[in-house]
């Protein structure tokens, strides 16, 4: 098994599945078991993206790494966001988050790094590719996730390697989404 599932912690376990039983959510697909992944998650456009995406760590035990404003990182949540996986992200330096977190997959045997194409919770009408040029600079699949608020369910597609064309990339990760929920690269 790869080391990006944590051992079994049946209080955390049982703290993500309750979580998303009483917000009425349930997952459908499967993770690949994969030592290093992007994982990308569309659309996030709420901070309960943030906790319907922490039971789903605790629930699947995935060691997954993700980026967020610095400014949730103080005190006295700072060290629990950073033990869940948490970089925090200073977006007002001019930092190349690309090369860093792929970087990040250069220097761990194991590393999935889970971000939103979006970068932000407002409506975009097109995704960053931070998430694609880090995927093709590290030679790491792309996982495609979404949340379908109106059916309640955390959608995991399967994984596509980066062949560098990105448009076509995008393309058929855009394909993911489905007539049945629209939600994904609105």
């Amino acid at each position: 098994m790869s080391g990006n599932y944590l051992l079994p912690n049946p209080f955390a376990e049982w703290v993500g599945r309750t979580a998303l039983r009483l917000m009425g959510w349930r997952i459908e697909g499967e993770l690949p078991r994969l030592d290093k992944f992007v994982a990308i998650g569309a659309h996030h456009t709420s901070n309960w993206d943030f906790v319907i995406f922490i039971a789903l760590k605790f629930v699947l035990r995935l060691n997954a790494r993700w980026f967020g404003k610095h400014g949730i990182f103080r005190w006295p949540f700072g060290s629990v966001l950073r033990s869940w996986g948490g970089i925090p992200i200073q977006r007002h330096l001019s930092l190349n988050m690309v090369e860093q977190a792929i970087q990040g997959f250069r220097d761990n045997r194991e590393f999935i790094l889970v971000l939103s194409p979006e970068g932000t919770r407002k409506k975009v009408e097109r995704w960053r590719m931070g998430f694609y040029h880090i995927a093709v600079g590290a030679g790491v699949p792309i996982v495609p996730g979404a949340l379908d608020y109106a059916n309640r369910r955390v959608v995991i597609g399967a994984p596509l390697l980066p062949t560098g064309d990105a448009q076509a990339d995008l393309t058929t990760l855009l394909a993911f989404k489905k007539p049945e929920y629209a939600f994904l690269g609105d």
